[in-house]
């Protein structure tokens, strides 16, 4: 009789685990109405379904008249610059401002990381490296993760840079893959991202925000969110939101 042979062992490959995008800020879009409402309560839950607190983000305009301050949500007092705000409607925001500004700050910002990480190497971005762990926990631990994108250089140079400067102008080593991008799209995507943040709520109750936490996503989002806030009415109301996660 002819001998048996024992099944091949077969083995499974782990799924493939897309990173879900970090969301701490969301752009509202709400009615006069309820703007009022939120003005005097704050009770996000219950009246837009999130849960977290007015983000006073917003410049107002620098030609807003005294009568027309009662527009704008959570209005805060300033020194100097420009007076902040958690929103109201866009005509008595400074969008422009803020655009430039951000854009301004980001082109500085990424000329002092290309003098922090001379002469290393391009770096694998942390999603990658999350993803692996996300799709094999087991095999492939946060701790291993962590420490194969520390051991970078080009990550270790960011690090000591902050280690050594400890405050304000810290280089954030989550936007290695937007710095290693260049100059250009770096400054383009704080410029967007400061009108438009992690997430955008239509008017129509539609949430807006990038399918993972990869930068490719975060530009196809900032693109449908800036065209989308582009068509909106300068009578339309904004609300900037800082969500609260469990």
């Amino acid at each position: 009789m002819p001998k048996k042979t024992a099944p091949a062992a077969t083995t499974t490959t782990p799924a493939v685990v897309i990173p879900e995008p970090v969301v701490r800020t969301m752009i509202i879009c709400v009615s006069d109405e309820l703007a009022q409402v939120l003005d005097s309560t704050r009770n996000l839950e219950r009246h837009l379904g999130v849960t977290g607190t007015s983000c006073p983000r917003y410049w107002a305009s620098p030609a807003i008249y005294p009568w027309q301050r009662g527009q704008l949500i959570d209005l805060r007092k300033a020194r100097t610059g420009p007076r902040y705000c958690a929103g109201g409607p866009i005509r008595l925001l400074d969008l422009a401002g803020m655009r430039h500004g951000a854009y301004v700050g980001a082109s500085v910002r990424h000329a002092h990381w290309t003098r922090v990480v001379a002469g290393t190497k391009t770096a694998t971005p942390w999603p990658t490296f999350l993803q692996r762990h996300l799709s094999d926990p087991s095999g492939y631990p946060m701790d291993t993760a962590t420490a194969e994108f520390n051991r970078q250089p080009r990550v270790q140079a960011m690090r000591m840079y902050n280690a050594a400067i400890y405050g304000p102008g810290a280089l954030e080593v989550t936007e290695l893959e937007m710095f290693q991008a260049g100059g250009s799209a770096y400054a383009n995507y704080h410029a967007l991202w400061a009108l438009c943040t992690d997430a955008f709520l239509t008017e129509a109750g539609d949430r807006l925000q990038p399918a993972s936490a990869f930068f490719a996503d975060r530009i196809t989002y900032l693109e449908r969110a800036a065209r989308y806030l582009d068509s909106l009415d300068e009578s339309q109301r904004l609300f900037a939101v800082t969500l609260h996660h469990p």
